[in-house]
């Protein structure tokens, strides 16, 4: 896994989110909904859900957006019934996208997800025609922007915790674990007193696409759209961004 930092492209793009305060929220509302799908509704039995929940009122997301979510996870918003779905496609010079929509209206948001690709130069294509090129992966990210944390000891506790992998990069490190390995080495490090600055269970590209400047621009534009629909969970791609 070496030779590429998913951080990387993650903190590019968050760094761009945040000065959206929608996106700021919408990042956290995926983070809360997950964590109480996983492990419930309740914050002081669900301590994913109870740190998702503190991080997100730190960026003073409104209590009720943060009801919002744990109800969407428990299925209990409202009598609303929520379906989960995944759609598959290429953006912008052949860039694989998959999308992770929670919607009440399966109609509704499989048309904007089709027109945000027609848009922007993309194309939706059948379930599996991209996911075969991603590995379902734990990843945890650890910042050492400061030099303060051993190499050797993260490296021996994430291992023992379960880990399949550990990648250091020149600010951090990057854990990778298998799906059902993943709360266990998370949970390990949390105790340990690491920070983690990012924590998930997502899709690691096997290849990454490179493509034109054009088509770049476009790519990010399919991305800021699907980010502003409400509906959307995830988003994975292959992209690789300039540096």
């Amino acid at each position: 896994m070496a030779g590429h930092s998913k951080w990387k492209n993650i903190q590019k793009r968050k760094n761009a989110q945040d000065a959206k305060k929608g996106k700021v929220f919408m990042y956290h509302a995926k983070e809360v909904y997950n964590a109480a799908k996983q492990g419930g509704g309740d914050p002081d039995t669900n301590a994913s859900l109870r740190l998702a929940i503190d991080k997100a009122k730190a960026d003073n997301m409104p209590n009720d957006n943060i009801d919002r979510a744990i109800k969407k996870a428990t299925g209990t918003l409202d009598g609303a019934s929520f379906e989960e779905i995944t759609y598959e496609g290429y953006g912008p010079g052949g860039v694989a996208v998959i999308v992770n929509i929670l919607t009440d209206n399966r109609n509704r948001t499989a048309a904007e997800i089709r027109h945000a690709f027609k848009k922007h130069g993309g194309n939706l294509g059948e379930n599996g025609s991209v996911s075969f090129m991603f590995d379902r992966k734990g990843y945890i990210a650890i910042a050492n922007e400061d030099g303060k944390i051993d190499e050797d000891d993260i490296t021996l506790e994430a291992i023992e915790a379960g880990a399949d992998d550990i990648v250091t990069e020149d600010d951090g490190y990057e854990i990778y674990t298998a799906p059902e390995s993943f709360n266990d080495v998370r949970d390990h490090l949390r105790v340990s007193g690491y920070d983690l600055e990012q924590a998930e269970v997502t899709m690691i590209p096997q290849t990454y696409s490179s493509p034109s400047e054009d088509d770049m621009e476009k790519m990010m534009k399919l991305i800021d759209t699907l980010e502003d629909n409400e509906d959307v969970q995830d988003i994975h791609h292959n992209l690789e961004e300039a540096e």
